[in-house]
């Protein structure tokens, strides 16, 4: 294995070890997906990505995207936070508005935000979204999450499994201490079959309860199947988010361009995701975006070796 220069970044937070931790590897067009994989593992962070050489003409950079125990066709924070990367490392201009990642789940485009040559927001596009109903019973996936289940049943709202790339089980509750509240039983959550053709799902736990902030929706997010117990910030998630809350009548029309998921409190890592979902003159979701910052934390240099 050859040298690979790394960058670790905070991503959908303005503020160094909040966040969602990310390494990005340049140049890695000579690692085979094992070696990638071990490298996700090795730094532990819920994913790392990547770079190589653009695969179409359509896109400027192929990114591959690993958690310590599985390869992911797209995700969020990794794609925010990746896009910072670029733009610190100069790869990026500042003239441009915009890129496009090859993923695996095709072109990804990503807009881009500026405060003179200092990239200060991205907004990714996440696929219209999907929804199926749960394979498991609303019981079991609460008793997995470790969820009171009168913190659900009390919202009148329905737990549904949603895919804007990725599929994850939406579990509405009633308050923000519901959300805290939550003990997840890892095992049992393994158990929980997806509805999509994938084996693992993640379950997002979320209230909109307001409490005199901008925050849309207070929430968690685990994952164990995909070698995530907690994930302090969850942008693929965030897509469902939306469309759910869109759909279910819970955001106006007006308020769709300017959700606000706090994701991470619970952790001790905060993270602020901006959703925008866009709906056409029927009222159908024709547009879904997440976005935020990030911040460089520390660079690095993964050493060659066996």
């Amino acid at each position: 294995m050859t040298s690979l220069k790394y960058l670790h970044l905070d991503v959908f937070t303005a503020r160094r070890f909040e966040g969602n931790q990310l390494a990005v590897f340049f140049e890695a067009d000579a690692l085979d997906e094992r070696a990638m994989q071990m490298i996700a593992r090795e730094m532990n962070f819920s994913e790392s990505t990547f770079l190589r050489a653009a695969e179409r003409p359509d896109t400027d950079v192929r990114m591959r995207i690993f958690t310590p125990g599985v390869e992911l066709p797209m995700a969020g924070h990794p794609t925010i936070g990746t896009t910072f990367a670029l733009a610190h490392t100069g790869m990026i201009a500042p003239a441009r508005d915009h890129v496009v990642f090859g993923l695996g789940v095709g072109p990804t485009r990503v807009e881009l935000g500026w405060d003179r040559t200092r990239l200060a927001f991205a907004s990714m596009d996440q696929r219209l979204p999907e929804v199926r109903d749960p394979v498991a019973a609303a019981d079991v996936i609460l008793r997995a999450a470790g969820i009171d289940p009168d913190a659900h049943r009390t919202t009148g709202l329905p737990i549904q499994e949603i895919s804007c790339g990725v599929p994850y089980l939406l579990v509405p509750l009633a308050t923000r201490a519901d959300v805290d509240a939550a003990v997840a039983d890892m095992a049992a959550l393994r158990q929980i079959r997806s509805a999509f053709p994938v084996e693992h799902t993640g379950i997002y736990l979320f209230s909109i309860e307001s409490a005199g902030d901008d925050v849309t929706a207070y929430s968690r997010m685990f994952a164990p199947g995909l070698g995530v117990a907690e994930d302090p910030a969850t942008g693929s998630a965030c897509g469902p988010l939306g469309c759910y809350l869109v759909r279910q009548g819970l955001v106006a029309r007006e308020r769709a361009s300017e959700m606000i998921s706090w994701q991470g409190v619970a952790m001790g890592r905060p993270s602020r995701i901006h959703i925008a979902i866009t709906q056409d003159a029927a009222g159908a979701i024709s547009r879904v975006q997440v976005g935020g910052e990030a911040v460089i934390v520390a660079q690095g240099t993964l050493t060659g070796g066996n």
